[in-house]
């Protein structure tokens, strides 16, 4: 049998990439159960954002990095919130932010390295089994 080669019609924008990455990482978070597939799509994704802007190197990372360092403020906040209106912070929502936190600053260091800038050297607040009980993984997602 022969393949002709036709020439697509309707591909996804760069923005449409960028939102799906956006979806892949929080279902890669989210639901650990199928993270492997949701990072082969992630990198797949990146690896056409990366082809789509030659001239930003590592454009994919980039775009994810910010996701992800939204995503971890997002939780920070939403959880801080959630200890200010208790009254009092436990004991596990403090490690819970604190887990969190680890993610922001490890977010914002790939963010650095792309850019040959500084890092944050203090990313020993990572406890990832408080993350894992509230149901989020970040494990492979920078």
């Amino acid at each position: 049998m022969v393949v002709q080669e036709t020439v697509r019609k309707y591909l996804p924008t760069v923005a449409q990439l960028i939102d799906r990455l956006a979806i892949v990482t929080l279902k890669s978070v989210k639901i650990p159960e199928h993270k492997s597939e949701y990072e082969k799509e992630a990198s797949d994704i990146m690896a056409d954002l990366d082809a789509l802007c030659p001239s930003c190197e590592n454009f994919g990372r980039l775009v994810r990095a910010i996701q992800v360092n939204a995503i971890a403020n997002e939780m920070i906040w939403a959880n801080e919130a959630r200890a200010r209106a208790e009254g009092a912070a436990s004991g596990e929502e403090l490690i819970f932010t604190h887990s969190i936190n680890g993610i922001r600053t490890a977010a914002m260091n790939r963010l650095s390295a792309l850019f040959g800038e500084r890092k944050d050297l203090k990313v020993d607040c990572l406890a990832a089994d408080a993350m894992k009980m509230r149901g989020y993984d970040f494990r492979e997602v920078l």
